[in-house]
């Protein structure tokens, strides 16, 4: 007798394979550069390595604090009030996470309720929407404006979207995928909306220290009036080249820590403690993450020169590590069938931006991952360059 396993009703039914987990794939199979997921091809600093060795050997391999290593935590805010100003408690206001996906799940099901509307700025990181219908909440999607001069978040169209339901706002800067940065002007924006109101705001700042061209990283934790309402999330793994290590950390003042830690607790528990204790070390030393623009500026500068002069056309990339192309003047495929075509054909995997919105958006772009040795994207480029 054949033993049948109960059928399961989904409380996914969008999702499928991630599109990173598709074109990483396919570009195994071809053999093509893959500038598609977005992490590096290179390792972390050997110092980084030898202080998480220090630190098992010194036997820190048992569960640390549920909220973290208090010298990381410790370290955490630290980091933030000497970057942006403001004073966050470490022992009540920062909790370690296992990577900001984490972060945002636990940030979006501490706060959100049936029913509860999310805006979401789209193209979204893709965590974002399966956070929200878990929740029981309904997602909101405003569209970012994309002209010459890159991608811009039309904040009149964020205020038409506010209803007596909206409960939280999520925004992204440096944003991926279009590589564009809020800037003052948007916060104040923002801060107009909210105001009043008993909205929170969800800010992923991932690549926190990854802008370009002398710009200034607009943390929600520089402004006040915004900070007394955010979960601030960022990563270990984008700043220091350790996307497998799975660290990260959330900033919210102590109400909204305590909630979230709530969830915290029973969805993972902890981190794991030698990263902790050994990131806490390494982050005495700020010159990492303060190096980290103009290394990843010298990498988009050598992807952005070797295709001047190509049929790609560059949209700006003002943060992140990832650029944004037009290619009408290459082909009028739709965008997932000119990135597959362009993996299995011309052996460079890029991700269609398509695929960071809710439903169907076709704009003729994909986005490349240049956080790749010099020798990667110069392969790349040489592929590229002769479309």
């Amino acid at each position: 007798m054949t033993s049948m396993t109960p059928t399961l009703r989904t409380k996914l039914p969008a999702v499928g394979t991630t599109v990173f987990t598709r074109m990483s794939a396919l570009a195994a199979e071809h053999k093509a550069v893959n500038l598609g997921q977005g992490f590096p091809d290179f390792g972390c600093d050997p110092k980084l390595q030898e202080m998480v060795g220090e630190a098992m050997r010194a036997g820190h391999n048992q569960y640390p604090m549920m909220s973290g290593v208090p010298a990381l935590r410790e370290a955490i805010a630290a980091k933030i009030d000497a970057l942006y100003g403001h004073s966050y408690d470490a022992a009540a206001e920062i909790t370690v996470t296992a990577g900001a996906t984490q972060a945002v799940m636990t940030a979006i099901l501490c706060c959100v309720h049936a029913g509860d509307e999310v805006i979401v700025i789209e193209p979204a990181y893709d965590c974002y929407l399966p956070a929200i219908e878990l929740a029981g909440g309904v997602a909101v999607p405003v569209a970012m404006q994309v002209g010459a001069d890159g991608y811009s978040v039309p904040w009149n169209q964020v205020a038409a979207a506010v209803t007596p339901r909206t409960r939280l706002v999520v925004i992204n800067s440096p944003h991926n995928p279009t590589g564009s940065i809020l800037r003052e002007a948007d916060l104040h924006a923002l801060a107009d909306i909210v105001r009043g109101t008993d909205m929170l705001i969800l800010s992923d700042e991932v690549y926190e220290h990854v802008v370009f061209d002398g710009g200034r990283h607009e943390s929600v934790s520089r402004h006040p009036d915004l900070a007394a309402r955010a979960f601030v999330v960022s990563s270990f793994g984008k700043t220091y080249h350790v996307t497998g290590w799975k660290v990260g950390y959330v900033a919210a003042p102590a109400p909204l820590t305590s909630e979230f830690r709530k969830v915290h607790q029973y969805n993972v528990f902890t981190v794991n403690t030698p990263m902790q204790h050994g990131i806490a070390g390494y982050m005495h030393d700020p010159e990492p993450y303060l190096g980290l623009p103009a290394f990843y500026q010298r990498k988009r500068d050598l992807f952005r020169d070797g295709l001047e002069g190509s049929r790609f056309t560059l949209l700006p990339a003002d943060g992140t590590y990832f650029q944004c192309v037009r290619y009408d003047a290459i082909s009028p495929l739709p965008e997932a069938q000119f990135a597959e075509w362009l993996t299995t054909e011309i052996k460079v995997a890029a991700i269609p931006v398509s695929a960071f919105y809710s439903k169907p958006t076709e704009s003729g772009i994909v986005r490349f991952c240049f956080a790749k040795k010099d020798e990667t994207l110069a392969l790349a480029v040489d592929r590229l360059a002769r479309l």
